[in-house]
């Protein structure tokens, strides 16, 4: 065996990892069969429910290998490379498993969209895109299915097909990509295999062209997504998935956060072939000492220690335009998060300085700074009127989860209806902090200055002396009038004047004038309490009936903020 220092152990092939995104059967597992001629564990739909339905359920992984191209050779340096490579990750089209797609777009280098060229675009493949767009920044569109059109009509709809997925595209990071035309299996899925694929080698010589030496840093904690687990007699158990981040080695101690156990390495693998190490965008199998496969089917394997589990988090929030519905504090929206998906409920805000004075980055967030509670996520109401402003979100998870810090959050109502035209992506953002405390609403919460503004209106009832009134009408009977002593106060006659108690049962209060009332003031005063007590006779003029209607009751404002999370639930005044 060779000694695995030596560069002869490097890989000779570069993988290159594409995500195979697109609406429930517009082929993307025909597709991915005629491109591939090495198929990996995972791949082709292994699983009973999508055999029974047809639809892949996880992420099938198969991969395909090309001579290295010429252009790639020039920008790698000292390391050679012989062969190039091609990872399919066919991500499922159907909703519940949009998490599938997003677990996997962290490690995916381009994006082949297919759409069915008879039914065009679709709710799914717009969703496709956009999650295409959060994660990846090169595509290529594939027209699938085109020996479904008549053979004398057939250029002419590739040709306006092509145009419309232009158009559609032309205000996406994807402009200008390569569209192209395919039949990757030409009579439909139950037909035999003795038909050729068509437009496969253009397909495949378009992916050569299309391919980059994408950035992998080895640095940093482990993380790999884990696809599918089995156990293998007297070896180990074997666990097969895609690095996401960092490096992985023999002999290497790696922790399997969801059975809280930590496993040392064995052996590596790349498509059948023994490493001694591999690194992010690797796609491997990893043999691992002895546990039960059954207990991680999906999931990830990490550096010990590096993962957090939590039960809230704050992330930034940017909603996705083509969401219709509206975004409600207090609502509840499915959250992709790392490799789970979980409900969680969620509270919007933004940061009191108007604007983004501060010059922050959109993913910046202290617990110093102070923030203001809003009811709905803002939008520009205005076209034209730039930016949104900067906003968080508190997300309250129903069941804790684990995920790697900073990572990609989307926020998703999946259970609209799937085959509705509606987009159920709502938002997206990046975990900011994360609150691993089961009490962190007591521990935690406190330290996030969110604040509500707070208008309360009464009258005065009657001026006890020039420096003193009662109010009513402020407060309820019940409420508790002490936490509001030494408040300020406005009259609508532009006095100020401070809280100084209740005044009887009733939720009445006395209230302090400092700089006494103006005389203007006193005399309105006593001309309402007057007409108070006239009122109703029977010989009363016209004339007093409208004097009444002009003479306003004299009202107070009670403006103050109060910090949400605050567990005194003090009332502040700027």
């Amino acid at each position: 065996m060779a000694d695995p220092g030596n560069s002869s152990t490097l890989p000779k092939t570069l993988n290159f990892n594409v995500g195979v995104l697109g609406h429930v059967d517009s082929g993307k597992t025909s597709l991915a069969r005629a491109l591939s001629s090495t198929a990996s564990t995972a791949a082709f739909d292994k699983n009973p429910q999508s055999k029974e339905r047809g639809i892949t359920l996880d992420l099938g992984f198969s991969a395909f290998t090309v001579p290295f191209p010429e252009h790639l050779s020039k920008t790698c340096g000292d390391r050679k490379y012989e062969s190039l490579q091609f990872t399919l990750v066919d991500c499922p089209g159907h909703a519940s498993l949009i998490r599938t797609i997003i677990g996997g777009a962290q490690i995916i280098d381009l994006m082949i969209l297919v759409v069915d060229i008879v039914k065009g675009m679709q709710t799914q493949t717009a969703e496709c895109l956009l999650i295409g767009q959060l994660t990846c920044s090169r595509m290529v569109v594939i027209l699938n299915k085109i020996d479904l059109l008549p053979s004398d009509k057939r250029q002419g709809a590739i040709d306006k097909m092509t145009k419309r997925m232009h158009k559609t595209l032309e205000n996406t990071r994807f402009k200008d990509c390569p569209v192209i035309a395919v039949a990757a299996k030409p009579g439909g899925p139950e037909a035999p295999d003795t038909e050729e694929a068509q437009g496969i080698t253009d397909l495949i010589e378009l992916l050569k062209a299309q391919a980059f030496l994408p950035h992998r840093d080895p640095s940093g904690a482990l993380l790999m997504a884990v696809d599918h687990c089995f156990s293998i007699r007297g070896q180990g158990t074997v666990i097969t998935g895609t690095i996401l981040q960092g490096s992985l080695s023999v002999n290497d101690t790696v922790e399997i956060p969801a059975l809280k156990v930590t496993r040392k390495v064995k052996s590596v693998q790349m498509f059948r072939k023994p490493v001694s190490s591999a690194i992010q965008g690797d796609r491997v199998g990893v043999c691992v000492t002895q546990f039960d496969p059954k207990l991680l089917e999906r999931g990830v394997v990490c550096t010990p220690g590096s993962l957090r589990t939590l039960y809230a988090a704050v992330i930034s929030v940017q909603k996705i335009e083509y969401y219709r519905g509206a975004l409600s504090s207090r609502a509840k929206f499915h959250i992709t998060i790392g490799h789970e998906t979980v409900m969680a409920r969620i509270s919007f805000f933004n940061r009191v300085l108007p604007g983004n004075q501060n010059g922050d980055s959109q993913d910046s967030f202290s617990f110093a700074w102070e923030f203001h509670h809003l009811d709905e996520y803002l939008t520009c109401q205005a076209e034209g009127e730039g930016r949104e402003p900067q906003q968080w979100a508190l997300l309250e998870f129903e069941r804790p989860v684990t995920c790697p810090p900073l990572c990609l959050v989307i926020g998703s109502r999946l259970d609209s209806d799937i085959h509705g035209n509606t987009c159920r992506l709502a938002f997206h953002g990046k975990l900011l902090e994360g609150f691993e405390d089961k009490n962190y609403t007591e521990t935690a919460l406190p330290r996030l200055k969110i604040s509500k503004n707070k208008q309360k209106e009464g009258a005065v009832e009657r001026v006890t002396d020039d420096y003193t009134v009662i109010g009513r009408n402020l407060f309820k009977k019940e409420t508790n009038l002490q936490l509001f002593v030494n408040l300020k106060v406005t009259l609508s006659t532009g006095e100020t004047g401070t809280i100084e108690g209740g005044f009887g049962q009733s939720g009445k209060i006395k209230i302090r004038i400092p700089e006494g009332l103006k005389e203007e003031t006193k005399q309105l005063l006593s001309s309402t309490s007057k007409k108070k007590g006239k009122g109703g006779t029977k010989n009363e003029s016209p004339k007093s009936e409208e004097t009444k209607h002009d003479s306003q009751p004299v009202t107070i404002h009670l403006n103050f903020k109060r910090y949400i999370y605050d567990p005194h639930k003090k009332m502040v005044q700027s």
